[in-house]
């Protein structure tokens, strides 16, 4: 249900656009719920562009805009405001959390416009003209896997509020709550119709007019992925039925897993390879990367995508190197290959995230995160540099060129840091002992790579990329399956799961650490799976769901984030929007959720 100002928004969304696919095969994501939508939704071709409408969501929440990242990975143990600014510490810090948020309300009008665009589609699908029952019933099992997705965020983030399946064309004043068991019954119920009846792949299709299922559509594994994440969290909501839920998550990754080959899907043999540039950038052809079940598509053509502002995950997570406020680093300026650090930085890891890793052994420590910055231009030291950073004065008159190493940040002491020649900024100096963020170190740390763009950007001061955003993968299905065992206390078979993913993320040379990756079945605990997630997923927009799913948000903030110091039980659950009671005239009998 929306308000009135909000619905007015679903009217007048996206008019005027009127293309349909781009010429690279990515959706043209165009909502075109308009006046006219009757008509529009009554012919195929009419009812296909209603559908990529619904899809128009996915990039709000994953990467085009902030406030999906803010819901789904800050505020937990791994990730705390950069320098401890004052930035939307309602969700990261819990600091002054209301209903009145602008990320929660962003969150909340983001999924019910999506739900609204899907139950639009699946009540009027019988009206579109489909001759082909094949083809309706993909375009349908589209809209309800996307529909799901939604109602899945809806629900582990709000609880039990409204859950509307038609849909909305006029302000509704009153409202009611539905039991998070009816959410999980429509969720798992639309993603079965869409595992049934999605493509296994993306490309060419008989069934589809035009004969292509364009890439970035939803498949048959996506289907699958998400309805194993769906039933882990299912199975945490004290039913009474846990292990049976427990159980259908295992097998549908398994699914995914032993049957990955056939949906083209594989792990890359080095995890680095996962994040790189080249491994994201959209095809004609089809997906370009392979471990990818799922993901949210941009183009560099943005009178296709959603709007100007592509995938600007490339901002938040950037170190201070280039000297837009504060100290200069000697060497450094700003430039395409390390990211544009100047306005719009949001995140530094936790010393505890940093120390989830075995650089020595992992792999997915090098993979994930920057250390080293290299000279971008040449310099000379001065004096005033060497009084700054701490140098012996033998560095007075260093020459740097290009290619030398400029910075170094670390999650280790640096030894011998004053007759480096270059910035030195060890673990003991970004934080303090306990792990809390120090009051001076906090402006440089080490930065989560994963979504660095030197490809797609246009220059080194602008914002916008055009990467494409893994949201499913399979590394996450062998996890899935790996906490649904050790639930099941099968822990024999978790770490034989585990495993597969710790023996590809183990360094191979010079040594090859592949027998010191290997972990046992005494070592399946709870905390450990969330400890592997954070290894292998960190920053992929899940870590707040991983902790409210296990209910450990509040016993791995107070044992690895200790900045954090204003959580309560209550906030396992957002906020409904204040906006959203103001509309109703029943607000008091529907009722905010506990603690707001």
């Amino acid at each position: 249900m929306q308000t009135k100002k909000q619905q007015l928004l679903i009217i007048t969304l996206f008019l005027g656009l009127t293309g349909l696919l781009s010429c690279n095969k990515k959706l043209q994501e165009y909502n075109p719920t308009n006046p006219a939508a009757g008509t529009v939704w009554s012919t195929p071709a009419g009812f296909n562009t209603n559908v990529n409408g619904a899809y128009s969501y996915i990039p709000y929440l994953y990467g085009n805009d902030e406030n999906g990242l803010f819901l789904s990975e800050p505020g937990t143990d791994c990730w705390y405001n950069y320098n401890k600014v004052s930035y939307d510490i309602d969700v990261t810090q819990y600091q002054n959390f209301t209903s009145a948020s602008n990320p929660v309300k962003g969150v909340w009008t983001t999924l019910y416009k999506g739900i609204n665009q899907c139950n639009a589609g699946i009540g009027r699908i019988n009206g579109a003209g489909f001759t082909n029952p094949v083809e309706k019933n993909i375009r349908l099992a589209e809209l309800k896997f996307l529909r799901g997705f939604y109602y899945w965020w809806v629900v582990e983030s709000f609880g039990n509020v409204i859950l509307d399946t038609v849909e909305t064309t006029s302000a509704n004043l009153t409202a009611q709550r539905s039991p998070v068991t009816d959410f999980y019954n429509l969720i798992i119920s639309d993603l079965q119709f869409a595992m049934n009846n999605l493509p296994a792949l993306a490309g060419s299709n008989p069934n589809i007019s035009g004969g292509t299922y364009e890439y970035g559509r939803a498949t048959q594994p996506a289907a699958m992925a998400l309805l194993a994440r769906v039933y882990l969290s299912r199975a945490y909501y004290n039913t009474g039925d846990a292990n049976a839920w427990f159980q259908k998550a295992h097998d549908m990754a398994m699914q995914v897993v032993n049957n990955a080959s056939q949906y083209n899907i594989s792990l890359y043999t080095s995890y680095a390879d996962m994040w790189n540039p080249a491994n994201r950038v959209g095809s004609s052809s089809g997906k370009s990367n392979k471990e990818a079940i799922f993901w949210a598509t941009y183009s560099p053509n943005t009178a296709i995508d959603i709007n100007g502002n592509g995938n600007r995950t490339n901002l938040w997570f950037l170190t201070n190197y280039s000297g837009y406020t504060g100290t200069s680093i000697p060497g450094l300026q700003i430039s395409i290959q390390y990211g544009n650090d100047q306005k719009n930085r949001r995140f530094m890891p936790t010393r505890a995230l940093l120390n989830f890793y075995n650089d020595t052994i992992d792999s997915r420590y090098s993979g994930s995160f920057q250390e080293i910055w290299l000279c971008n231009k040449a310099y000379t030291w001065t004096a005033s540099d060497v009084k700054t950073f701490g140098k012996d004065p033998s560095l007075v008159g260093h020459v740097m060129k290009v290619g030398d190493t400029a910075m170094y940040v670390s999650k280790h002491p640096i030894p011998n840091k004053s007759l480096r020649p270059y910035a030195c900024f060890g673990v003991d100096t970004t934080y303090n002992p306990n792990g809390s963020i120090s009051s001076t170190g906090g402006d440089r740390y080490v930065v989560l790579t994963k979504y660095l763009d030197p490809l797609t950007k246009a220059g080194t001061t602008t914002y916008p990329g055009y990467l494409d955003l893994p949201i499913l993968r399979l590394a996450e299905q062998y996890l899935i399956a790996a906490e649904a065992d050790v639930e099941m206390n099968n822990p024999t078979e978790a770490a034989t799961l585990v495993n597969v993913l710790r023996t590809r993320a183990a360094i191979k040379t010079p040594v090859n650490h592949t027998a010191d990756m290997q972990v046992t079945s005494s070592q399946m605990t709870l905390d450990f799976i969330l400890d592997e997630r954070a290894r292998e997923l960190c920053g992929e927009y899940q870590r707040w769901f991983d902790l409210k799913r296990t209910q450990k948000l509040q016993s791995r903030i107070a044992a690895y984030n200790p900045d954090i110091t204003n959580f309560n039980p209550n906030y396992y659950l957002r906020p409904v929007p204040l906006s959203e009671l103001q509309a109703l005239t029943n607000a008091g009998a529907f009722g905010q959720n506990p603690g707001f």
